[in-house]
């Protein structure tokens, strides 16, 4: 069993989530605070790769190092096509887009508070 190396909360998990993107050059990356608006977790971020061999890596690679530093098994959905991956971290929520598809969802639209208070990386 791998022993976590630090405390899962969703600000350290958030700060995991966004240094794995960084690492892994993911593009236009955007994290919404979801704290007493949904259910679904504290945190959602959202950004893209330049292409499915990309985005599939990004996910599989933030999906090691959440196991590696926290000894969390995350939830991936979507890797098989590579054209939008979800990865379930619990309290983060982290879409990967290509950036067509990202387009045409447009998440950002739907989550994001009018009031800008969601914050880009």
């Amino acid at each position: 069993m791998t022993r976590p190396t630090q405390d899962a909360t969703s600000e350290s998990l958030l700060a995991e989530v966004l240094a794995s993107l960084e690492d892994d050059k993911a593009e236009d990356i955007v994290q919404i605070d979801l704290r007493g608006k949904s259910a679904i977790g504290d945190y959602m971020v959202i950004c893209s790769g330049r292409s499915t061999r990309q985005v599939v890596a990004i996910a599989e690679k933030l999906a090691e190092r959440i196991k590696s530093t926290f000894g969390i098994s995350v939830k991936i959905e979507g890797r098989q096509t590579g054209d939008w991956v979800l990865i379930d971290t619990g309290d983060v929520i982290v879409h990967v887009f290509r950036p067509e598809v990202r387009d045409f969802y447009q998440l950002e639209k739907m989550w994001m508070p009018t009031d800008a208070a969601a914050s880009r990386a």
